[in-house]
């Protein structure tokens, strides 16, 4: 039976153990590193720096034991901030980023192994039953340190994570696409792939900010698209990538938002263009409120008359440059055939007695609109988009 480590026997016993230990540091290490590099692939596959980074990890944890045991063998053993100073100390970070929580673990037990295999030999034989139970111990304290080093990794990571994200997506809509925003979002899993497109709406209110942001890169993840998120305001921004179709790659995430319209801004040619597609968000759904019955995802072009009216720029500007101003390049009786129309009540044959021409004519010649602007007279929308672009057109008095 082993002595008591409180008895004088027991005591003697304890140092002379101790003192075994510490003789066979160096050794146990050195044994201990061979064994990785003799049973644990991912060891040898890891760059000279980095092994030397967990070799000194296996190190300090042998020597945080040793000197554990020499100070009172039969007290609790560190608890895990003494823990984690004591064996992770080293370089925590480095290594939470070098190998995985699983490995750490794998790496523990071996250590362990390595320890508890050479006790027989280090030690007299009634001193090996102590020690043994005394590595068992401290073991169970390294495992639970490994653990608190990867979760408050993980934790830091998230955090730091999050506000990159919300930097990236807050320069895309202020306009401000630096040098470093592509590398930026390429830290965040960006794929930078082209064909960026901006979506906005409200945040749901049953799902806390995490949990939004992870159902959106899911569904986004899903059809193909990569996904950067922040919240400014009532606000969920989402920008996707890989975009082949808005309205599509809107509907993909759509449910995902808070009640209320989701808007989806045009495509842009890369992350660094992605304001573009933003500022058309933006304005779509400042003034969306003006559709009520607008279809959710709803399109930033097809809220046009909606941000005219509410004084967009820019869509006013795009009303007179592509559809007004392509009308009259285009054909001049094609304008006047478009004023009589609505002149008359949206009716082709009161167009066609104005304009002394067959109803055929002016079908053929709204047809030609719809060619040129992609929008149809015939169709409500469409319609009130086409009188506002000749309302504006005949206002900025450009004629080419």
């Amino acid at each position: 039976m082993a002595t008591r480590p409180g008895s004088r026997d027991g005591a003697a016993s304890h140092q002379r153990a101790a003192d075994a230990l510490q003789r066979a540091t160096g050794a146990l290490s050195t044994a201990a590193t061979a064994r990785m590099d003799q049973d644990m692939a991912w060891f040898r596959e890891l760059s000279a720096e980095e092994r030397s980074w967990v070799s000194t990890i296996v190190q300090a944890g042998i020597r945080g034991f040793v000197d554990w045991y020499r100070r009172a063998g039969d007290q609790p053993a560190p608890a895990g901030g003494e823990m984690v100073a004591s064996v992770f100390g080293v370089a925590p970070r480095a290594l939470a980023g070098v190998i995985n929580l699983q490995q750490t673990v794998d790496l523990v037990r071996l250590s362990i192994e390595v320890v508890e295999t050479n006790v027989e030999e280090l030690l007299d034989p009634q001193d090996a039953a102590e020690v043994r139970a005394a590595v068992l111990r401290y073991a169970r304290e390294v495992a639970f340190a490994t653990a608190e080093v990867y979760a408050r990794a993980a934790e830091v990571r998230g955090a730091w994570d999050a506000r990159l994200e919300a930097l990236v997506v807050d320069a895309v809509l202020r306009s401000d696409p630096d040098e470093a925003l592509l590398s930026r979002a390429s830290a965040l899993g960006w794929a930078g792939r082209d064909e960026v497109t901006v979506v906005l709406g409200t945040i749901p209110a049953d799902r806390s900010e995490t949990d939004t942001f992870d159902e959106v890169r899911r569904a986004a993840r899903d059809a193909g698209m990569d996904a950067l998120c922040a919240v400014q305001g009532d606000r969920l921004v989402v920008v996707l990538g890989g975009v082949e179709d808005t309205h599509a790659a809107a509907s993909a995430i759509a449910d995902e938002f808070g009640p209320g319209p989701v808007v989806v801004g045009p495509v842009a040619d890369g992350l660094a263009q992605a304001h573009v597609s933003a500022r058309a968000a933006l304005a779509a759904q400042r003034a969306a409120a003006g559709w009520p019955e607008a279809p959710r995802p709803v399109r930033s072009a097809d809220l046009l008359p909606e941000r005219v009216l509410a004084g967009d720029g820019h869509a006013r500007r795009h009303l007179v440059d592509e559809v007004y101003l392509a009308l009259v390049r285009a054909r001049g009786t094609l304008i006047e055939t478009l004023s009589a129309y609505f002149q008359h009540g949206s009716s082709i044959e009161g167009a066609a007695r104005a304009l002394f021409v067959h109803p055929n004519t002016v079908r053929y010649r709204l047809r030609q609109v719809a060619d040129l602007t992609g929008l149809s007279a015939t169709d409500p929308r469409d319609a009130l988009t086409l009188e506002i672009a000749l309302v504006l057109g005949r206002q900025s008095g450009r004629s080419a």
